[in-house]
Formats: C-alpha cells, structure tokens, sequence
C-alpha cells in the first residue's frame, strides 16, 4: 500500500491480531491493521490496512483504506479507498478517491470549497442524527 503523506510519524498502531472493543480517541497519526469494534476519533491522519476491520464511525484529518470499515467516515481534508477495501456507511470529506474495485455502500458528500464543506456536513450530520433519535 503506497502512501504520501505529510505526518510521517505514526503514534498509534493497533497491530494484526490485535482487537480492541470500544470507542477511542487518540491524539495524531494512527495506524490500524487490527479490528476496532467501536468507533474511532483522531486530529490526525489514519492508514487502515488491508486486514483491518473497523465497525463504527470514523472521525479523522485524512484516511486511507485498504480494509473494511462498516461506519460512517468524517474526513476534514481526504479520504482515499484502495482497489481492495470496502466501506458500508457514508462518507463526507473536501475530496474523494476510489480505486477501482473498491467497494462503497452508502453515501458520499465531496465538496473543495473549506466553508461550504463545513455548512453542508453539519446540515447532513444534524440530520442524520435526527433520524437515528426517530428510529429509536
């Protein structure tokens, strides 16, 4: 998995085998190649590796995805989805990438301009937490 990125150091890495049950928010650049069973907050960058799998949301500067997340994705700068990963949940970020094969189910939110990103993904966000109060 090729990646470029301006935060090169990692400070969390949850390694293959590893499984965590959860909710975590942790500070900078995280790695996961493990299963997260609980949603995931960050300031920083995230690489989520082939045999990761992470079920709940995913709140982050910029993601890579190479396995599989069944959650929402909340990516201020980017989110990239390599040819082998799937996503099951929505995504909202300023910009979007998909490789071929990559599999999304659910919807997508892409919008450049920094002040009409921010409108929109809170309006998709407020609603979206509405309707989940509605079907409780």
């Amino acid at each position: 998995m090729a990646l470029r990125t301006d935060d090169i150091s990692i400070n969390t890495i949850i390694g293959k085998g590893s499984a965590i049950s959860g909710n975590m928010k942790v500070n900078g650049f995280i790695r996961v190649d493990g299963d997260i069973d609980g949603s995931l907050e960050t300031d920083g960058n995230v690489i989520v590796g082939e045999n990761a799998r992470i079920r709940g949301n995913l709140t982050a500067k910029s993601v890579i995805i190479g396995g599989i997340i069944k959650g929402n994705i909340k990516a201020n700068e980017s989110v990239k989805i390599l040819a082998e990963a799937a996503v099951i949940g929505d995504i909202i970020s300023r910009k979007v990438q998909v490789d071929g094969s990559a599999i999304i189910h659910g919807h997508c939110i892409s919008i450049k301009d920094e002040a009409e990103f921010g409108k929109t993904s809170g309006e998709y966000l407020q609603s979206k937490a509405i309707k989940e109060k509605v079907n409780l």
